[in-house]
């Protein structure tokens, strides 16, 4: 290998430009949102993070994002195996409908099961005769969240299954394994930090999810709020201490996904050298 070349004038113009970027954009406002909350003294923070209807946004917040990422890690590995693995009919097509949500807009998303489970559906009159109910409610909220994160995981897994081919596991099988130990033993560990890496991207997408969520929620104080719909909350009605300790505290939540992230990067590799 060459030795590195020192960076030039034009090197260190581009360095300037992603740090002053970098300012502008991401430091900057995060500090904000940290200043303001600690504007009025700890005291007043910790009373705005401790409220009851806090507690409560918090306490879905992080129900739904466990509920949205065990789906999607379930989802992402039998998605992610049927593609790598099978040829079939249609498999372009599969693929292309995992992207979707990354494409449509959270708001479509969620007028999407507005419109299929909402009063004017057919489905309607058999959800309400057993006592199912889905917009305005908290499956909806877990149905939207879902649905804006699921190619996360399956995104993650499928170039390692890709590159890994199937020659360990055609052996495997020759050797009289059964399919859950072939994955067990063979394809799990090539896949688990691509997936651990795709757990914390999904987490941290789900937990900040807004538009989907906001369209189905019905915006019930204590009931059907997370906490971005509650911070919008706390800011309409002027309480802009709270609006920032609340969004405090999903910047310290995002720091902790980050952080986690860098440690799988540093144990996994890269995502570009999650391969191999």
């Amino acid at each position: 290998m060459g030795q590195k070349q020192k960076p030039g004038p034009f090197q260190w113009f581009l360095i300037i430009l992603c740090a002053v970027f970098l300012c502008v954009m991401l430091i900057l406002p995060l500090t904000y949102i940290i200043v303001t909350a600690f504007r009025e003294g700890l005291g007043v923070y910790i009373k705005a993070i401790t409220d009851e209807y806090a507690l409560k946004a918090v306490t879905l917040t992080v129900q739904v994002t466990l509920i949205a990422v065990a789906v999607n890690t379930v989802f992402g590995i039998c998605a992610a195996w049927c593609i790598t693995k099978f040829s079939f009919h249609g498999k372009k097509i599969i693929s292309t409908f995992i992207d979707l949500p990354v494409t449509v807009s959270p708001i479509i998303a969620g007028l999407i099961y507005i419109l299929l489970y909402g009063r004017q559906s057919a489905l309607y009159p058999i959800l309400r005769e057993y006592g199912i109910k889905v917009v305005f409610a908290i499956p909806g909220i877990v149905l939207a969240t879902i649905f804006v994160t699921f190619p996360f995981i399956s995104r993650e897994l499928i170039p390692v299954l890709t590159a890994q081919g199937t020659d360990e596991e055609e052996a495997a099988a020759l050797m009289g394994a059964d399919a859950f130990t072939i994955f067990r033993k063979v394809t799990f560990p090539h896949i688990k930090w691509a997936l651990l890496y795709g757990v914390v991207l999904c987490t941290a997408r789900a937990m900040g999810e807004f538009g989907a969520v906001s369209v189905l929620s019905g915006h019930l104080r204590g009931k059907t709020n997370t906490m971005p719909l509650y911070v919008e909350l706390l800011y309409q009605g002027y309480d802009f201490t709270g609006a920032f300790a609340i969004s405090s505290l999903l910047v310290i939540m995002a720091v902790a996904v980050l952080a986690l992230r860098s440690i799988l990067e540093h144990k996994g590799g890269k995502p570009g050298d999650i391969l191999k």
